[in-house]
């Protein structure tokens, strides 16, 4: 039971919230390490349970459908029922599905179980958000805790691929899972002790059918995209998952307009820049699974690097992730929030541009210490500054399915990128194979995913110059907001350009 219940409107003291802080950043510390903990065991997971290449995407892809598909009925689900309940029963589904997958001794079982951890994890990622930020109201206070959150979701990416090579070479890979159902359990203990209980159940119902019909679309477009890889681009599975895809999301986009109690109110559009948030969050997150998904890989496969010493090597990228999320408030401040994500994204392409130099006889101080770095950076500032753009100005009410659909964009995007890029990766592989030996055609598939990883960044720098003109931050309808203190910078300040 939680001894220091709050009562809606009260604000606990600042040591207080500190201690709430750390512990919903742990939550989604723990979301973000089921993402990138099996990256470095995936060979022994495909030896494990007698995977196919293109069912080995599937262990990461599996988890990561299931998270972005459900973030929005997660998120709305927070502000319905309550964020502190919702959060107590993600982390339970979380634990409970993780165990389930280090036990699994077949392909289905554990390929479930990662879909049950998506769901697990869909139901945390954004009420444990709409908790903070009920925390820390707009203002310098809230861009610290925004920097906070970028660290620990960059520290999560990062620190898995440590932990699981440890893990790996250690226990073997099922104890990937096993850490994160007790990281799990752990977390979910101190959200109950220390997590103040809010307003119980609001008004609302949910919707539905707009969650089986942009759930289902996710699912057709992602298989699509996965197949094409084995199956190539004119197989008529291929075109059909595709095809059902793009009808089925056309479908959801009327029945949200049609539905009083919409899973996506077109509200939520009109407030601050949410839309430019979520939409170059997508295609920043389009790159950042698959930079966690092909970085080991090379590692292990093409240099020859042991699972720790792979997750070891993420340590430079995992330090310059938590120093960005550290300075992009900062940045901010001094040079306008535009001009810090334009900055942002192009240090990371820059960075990943530098990946696509990667050689078959290279070596990891040469190869990947230093992009990781600038990887690392960029990928946190910008990361940081988009989740400032996505909640801002949402009414309290909203701020649930707000961070859900920032989550939303960030997972499918990634799930898309990865699905994308591994079959370039494999086409550019498997024609490579024909005349070079096995070590440069892989190294030459995975140069190809970088480079294409960097030009989309470049693209997505270029539209957020764009974007960041056009739109500015904005009130939302029928709320009010006191005066700016120019003493403390608030969240629609720092959305200015300078």
């Amino acid at each position: 039971m939680n001894p220091h219940p709050t009562q809606p409107g009260q604000t606990p003291s600042a040591p207080r919230r500190a201690a709430v802080l750390s512990v919903l950043a742990a939550a989604q510390f723990t979301v973000m390490l089921a993402t990138s903990i099996v990256n470095v065991a995936l060979p022994q997971i495909r030896a494990g349970v007698g995977l196919s290449d293109s069912g080995t995407t599937w262990v990461v892809n599996a988890y990561g459908l299931a998270f972005g598909a459900l973030l929005l009925a997660g998120g709305r689900a927070g502000d319905l029922l309550g964020r502190r309940r919702v959060l107590i029963a993600g982390l339970a589904l979380f634990a409970a599905a993780s165990l389930a997958a280090g036990l699994a001794a077949s392909s289905v079982v554990l390929i479930t179980a990662r879909v049950v951890q998506g769901l697990g994890a869909a139901a945390i990622a954004p009420a444990a958000l709409a908790l903070a930020m009920d925390l820390f109201p707009p203002g310098s206070g809230r861009g610290r805790a925004l920097g906070v959150w970028g660290a620990v979701s960059g520290a999560g990416g990062a620190g898995g691929v440590l932990l699981g090579g440890g893990l790996t070479q250690a226990w073997g890979w099922p104890w990937v899972f096993h850490s994160v159902a007790l990281a799990a359990a752990l977390v979910l203990v101190a959200v109950a002790a220390l997590v103040p209980r809010t307003a119980g159940r609001k008004a609302g119902r949910f919707d539905l059918v707009g969650t089986a019909t942009v759930t289902l679309a996710l699912t057709c477009l992602v298989w699509g995209l996965t197949t094409a890889r084995g199956a190539g681009w004119t197989d008529g599975g291929v075109l059909g998952a595709l095809g059902a895809a793009a009808t089925l999301l056309a479908a959801f986009a009327v029945i949200e307009l049609r539905r009083p109690n919409a899973l996506v109110p077109p509200r939520l559009f009109t407030t601050g820049r949410v839309a430019v948030g979520n939409l170059l969050m997508a295609l920043l997150g389009s790159v950042w699974i698959a930079l966690f998904f092909f970085l080991p890989l090379y590692q292990q496969q093409v240099l020859g690097s042991s699972p720790l010493a792979t997750g070891a090597g993420q340590l430079p990228l995992a330090a310059a992730n938590m120093l960005g999320s550290a300075l992009a408030p900062r940045v901010s401040r001094r040079i306008g929030a535009a001009a810090t994500v334009t900055t942002a994204l192009l240090a990371e392409a820059a960075g990943l541009l530098w990946l696509s130099r990667i050689s078959a006889d290279g070596s990891y101080l040469t190869d990947v210490a230093g992009p990781s770095v600038l990887v690392g950076l960029g990928l946190s500032i910008a990361f940081v500054q988009l989740t400032a753009f996505a909640v801002d100005g949402v009414p309290p009410q909203d701020a649930g399915l707000a961070g859900g659909l920032v989550n939303t964009t960030r997972q499918v995007g990634g799930a898309i990128g990865l699905a994308a890029l591994a079959t370039l990766a494999g086409s550019v592989t498997a024609h490579a194979s024909t005349h070079e030996p096995h070590l440069e055609a892989l190294t030459a598939g995975y140069r190809a995913a970088f480079t294409v990883s960097a030009a989309v960044l470049a693209a997505t720098a270029l539209l957020a110059v764009i974007l960041t003109r056009c739109t500015g931050p904005r009130t939302a309808a029928g709320s009010t907001r006191p005066a700016a203190d120019p003493r403390t910078p608030r969240i629609s300040r720092l959305s200015r350009t300078r």
